[in-house]
């Protein structure tokens, strides 16, 4: 029998090439270290980690006909994620992203999510066979501002619960249609946050007020290991301090960020709560953790 999801993640699946060095890396430098491949993309990410916390996540994205992709659905599959509304070409190869981290955090990263950008609207045809979404949708900045745009008039969608993340800095300004139409909650890193509202700010609380003075009702900001922030329209700004830990990973902890955030939030976990669950679930990711 068909599962039939809680939780919608519509963007990248893909393979993530994470190559990471123990020591601080110099530009240029050639150290020894390690690489893994790992089932990745901001919405695979997210229902993951959505899966860990005991929910039951669809992916609604773009994966190849290859043995990469294969593979890829499979690993999926095995960590709890289901993969029934996937778009499947075969002149597509699946998509992938590489990271290069040392002990400092992350040093330089390049996505191809080729193969996601050209399905475009695509993805979204799987929504003609669900009844009207009033559940949440997780939406990820790989998708293309034009397809963000039409998600966002999309009457297929338009009683869901946008949670958006931009997926890296370079894709922040993506968003804008999102907070034009004034809907979503947005998960932002405070370099985006900034990016979004066209000024530096002095810390993620200033930042997340920032973006939601340009329009936006709801925006949580993360700043490594300073304080993280959520702002909302006519309501107070929460702060909250991450434990201190030793970096093991960076990349995907915005995601787990976002996961442990909406699973405390559909358990109706108030403001605070939820805010250090999520808090805590992205200093465990980082350290090497994965939660619950």
């Amino acid at each position: 029998m068909t599962k039939t999801p809680d939780v919608l993640c519509i963007g990248a699946m893909l393979w993530d090439v994470i190559g990471r060095a123990p020591r601080r890396m110099a530009p240029g430098a050639d150290v020894p270290g390690r690489i893994r491949h790992l089932p990745g993309g901001v919405a695979l990410n997210v229902a993951v980690a959505l899966a860990r916390w005991g929910m039951t996540p669809s992916v609604l994205s773009a994966v190849g006909r290859d043995s990469e992709g294969e593979g890829l659905i499979a690993e999926a599959q095995r960590l709890g994620v289901l993969t029934d509304h996937l778009t499947r070409d075969a002149g597509l190869p699946t998509d992938c992203y590489m990271a290069i981290e040392d002990s400092e955090g992350l040093i330089a990263a390049v996505a191809d999510a080729l193969s996601l950008e050209l399905a475009g609207a695509a993805i979204l045809a799987p929504l003609d066979a669900l009844p009207v979404w009033t559940g949440p949708v997780v939406l990820d900045g790989n998708l293309t501002e034009e397809l963000l745009s039409a998600i966002a008039r999309d009457p297929r969608l338009m009683r869901a619960d946008l949670r958006v993340v931009p997926a890296s800095p370079g894709k922040a300004e993506r968003l804008e249609p999102l907070i034009a139409a004034r809907r979503g909650c947005f998960y932002l890193n405070r370099l985006e946050a900034e990016i979004l509202a066209g000024r530096a700010c002095a810390d993620a609380a200033q930042a997340a007020e920032a973006v939601v003075a340009r329009g936006a009702a709801r925006v949580l900001v993360t700043d490594g290991p300073n304080l993280a922030a959520e702002a909302i329209a006519g309501g107070p700004t929460l702060t909250h301090q991450p434990p201190t830990v030793t970096v093991e990973r960076v990349t995907g902890a915005g995601d787990c960020f976002l996961a442990a955030h909406l699973a405390a939030e559909l358990k109706l976990m108030p403001r605070d709560e939820a805010l250090r669950q999520a808090v805590r679930a992205s200093a465990a990711h980082v350290s090497g953790k994965d939660v619950p």
